[in-house]
């Protein structure tokens, strides 16, 4: 073996070493190794043990980032990662049966699904996984006012984006007669009363706790406005019908709530055939009964309900669910309330809904957020508690990546670039792996001498010193200016210690731009005017063979997914 073999073997193992420790080689450690994959080295011992002092000098000296970056080139196989984490399941349910468990996924259509409601999906499908069960896609559109028809297509389409398979579908509005015969069951019974009060007077002594006049009306007063209200003899407001609840209940939904009301909108399902619709709550307990949900799992902005909806169903007759509430999903600096997104639209703050610096399913999918991603985010790190938590992007990002590393081809990327012409390396065809330890194949680029590469690299090095140009040569530099380096071209493998460079040839060279999302609001509230980074570069030819959608990894630059915009990539992380 010659002495440069040796420090190449060396070399190797002291890189993987400081990868695997933080960017710290340790001399006994790499010596072990390179003593297992030749034993013969035994017989020069104090030679290895100076190369190998020599080269861990070096190593350590370098950033992590550019041992990364090594490694990948001279020994990327030793990246691989074979440490499984243990898989985390979600806590039991309470009250459940094997093969006996029913949940829901309900959605309202009145907006376009995001990153809530999809975590909340996963919740519901990976119980329902878990007990060999059945779960209910079920619309909650008794509201014609909100409901389009684009709404219910983004939550089909980001439920089954997310990895969710339902076995039932539904819409409440499909129920409008069933909903009806209901009414007027609670109405024959002295459960529900006709009450034309205006709104405002209705809040009032709902506030108050105090019961309205039309309560003691006999049952035939209430079933002639009733009908008159079925019959369209009332406009919208005139008059509504209220459940019998509890007017001196702490539990403010409890107290007397509208159940149906007039409503003059038409519906996009079934159009104006009705004017009289349920609301929220009466809707939804009648359709978990009958569904036979056996288990209701939502944020916990809806606990106060559940014991007026469990009140509808006793009054009906019908089975309460078990209900199990947690905390909604927040994510740092980034809204998920419809009304918060309409007025950012409205205003010109954000493009649109999939604006990338949101958290609609567009908006996660457009920067590259993975469904898999997605399901071990609520399998290892979501907590069914009532406890308020704020979610970092940053930790759903990691997961992400680690997700994303396997499938992204590695592809050059040149922020802020400058000019080098190289002597000594003429013209070539170079090929070059699209990952370092997966086989996705390779690209083939076409060296003339002139490259575009990062001008701040060669400018921190100086004249006379010694880089490389990652997967090609080592160069040492001659001279160099705000515009145009030069250099002399060395084919061969990495020299220990060497500063390590992208590089795109010039006659292979693309413009691209990066958009970089961040958080929308500050800490403090405020909106972050610098919430979305544009950055501009030059990119290798082979980003225009990519799809829409397609992941990258820019060396040295981050993780970024191919976007719908011309030449345009949006940053997933870096």
């Amino acid at each position: 073996m010659t002495s440069e073999d040796l420090r190449q073997l060396v070399y190797k193992w002291a890189l993987k070493n400081a990868y695997d420790h933080g960017g710290s080689a340790q001399e006994k450690a790499v010596i072990s190794k390179v003593i297992a994959e030749r034993p013969e080295l035994k017989t020069i011992i104090k030679e290895l043990l100076n190369a190998v002092r020599e080269v861990v000098g070096q190593v350590n000296t370098m950033s992590l980032d550019a041992i990364t970056q090594t490694l990948s080139e001279v020994a990327p196989e030793l990246m691989i990662d074979r440490r499984t984490d243990a898989k985390r399941r979600l806590p039991p349910l309470p009250n459940a049966v094997e093969g006996n468990v029913v949940t829901r996924l309900p959605p309202e259509p009145s907006g376009f699904m995001h990153i809530g409601h999809a975590l909340s999906g996963l919740i519901n499908y990976l119980y329902k996984e878990m007990y060999g069960g059945k779960v209910w896609l079920r619309f909650e559109d008794t509201d014609p006012r909100k409901v389009r028809p684009e709404y219910y297509d983004s939550y089909r389409d980001g439920y089954s984006w997310v990895g969710i398979r339902w076995d039932h579908e539904k819409n409440n509005s499909d129920d409008m007669e069933l909903f009806y015969r209901n009414a007027r069951r609670l109405v024959e019974g002295g459960k529900a009363y006709a009450c034309t009060c205006g709104r405002d007077e209705m809040r009032r002594l709902r506030s108050d706790g105090i019961p309205c006049d039309h309560r003691s009306q006999p049952p035939e007063v209430n079933l002639e406005l009733w009908d008159g209200m079925l019959e369209g003899r009332y406009s919208e407001g005139e008059v509504s019908l209220r459940l019998v609840g509890d007017m001196s209940s702490t539990n403010t939904t409890l107290r007397d709530p509208v159940i149906m009301r007039v409503v003059d909108a038409v519906h996009p399902l079934t159009g104006d055939r009705y004017r009289v619709w349920p609301t929220y709550d009466y809707a939804v307990s009648i359709e978990d009964a009958i569904c036979g949900i056996t288990h209701v799992l939502r944020t916990s902005e809806f606990m106060l309900r559940d014991e007026l909806q469990n009140l509808i169903r006793r009054y009906l007759g019908m089975s309460n669910p078990t209900f199990v509430e947690y905390e909604r999903f927040e994510f740092e600096g980034t809204p998920v309330s419809r009304r918060e997104i309409r007025s950012l639209i409205e205003r010109g703050l954000v493009s649109g809904w999939n604006d990338p610096r949101l958290a609609t399913i567009a908006s996660i999918r457009r920067r590259g957020i993975l469904p898999q991603a997605l399901k071990e985010f609520v399998e290892r790190y979501v907590a069914l508690t009532q406890s308020r938590k704020v979610y970092s992007w940053d930790l759903l990002y990691a997961i992400n990546r680690r997700h994303v590393d396997d499938l992204a081809s590695r592809m050059f990327f040149v922020k802020d670039p400058m000019k080098l012409k190289l002597d000594g390396i003429g013209e070539l065809d170079v090929d070059l792996p699209l990952h370092p330890t997966r086989n996705l194949g390779n690209r083939r680029l076409r060296v003339t001498g002139e490259f575009y590469v990062p001008a701040e690299d060669l400018k921190t090095v100086g004249e006379g010193g010694r880089v490389r140009l990652k997967h090609l040569c080592n160069f040492t530099l001659k001279s160099v200016t705000d515009k145009l380096a030069e250099g002399v071209a060395e084919l061969g493998p990495p020299e220990p210690g060497l500063k390590v460079i992208q590089w795109v040839p010039v006659n292979e060279a693309v413009e691209v731009q990066v958009l970089i999302p961040g958080r929308l609001f500050n800490p403090d509230g405020a909106f972050n005017e610098e919430s979305l980074e544009i950055v501009n570069g030059i990119a290798e030819r082979t980003v225009n063979s990519l799809e829409v959608g397609s992941h990258v990894q820019f060396e040295r630059f981050g993780y970024c997914v191919k976007d719908s915009l011309p030449k345009t990539f949006i940053l997933s992380h870096r």
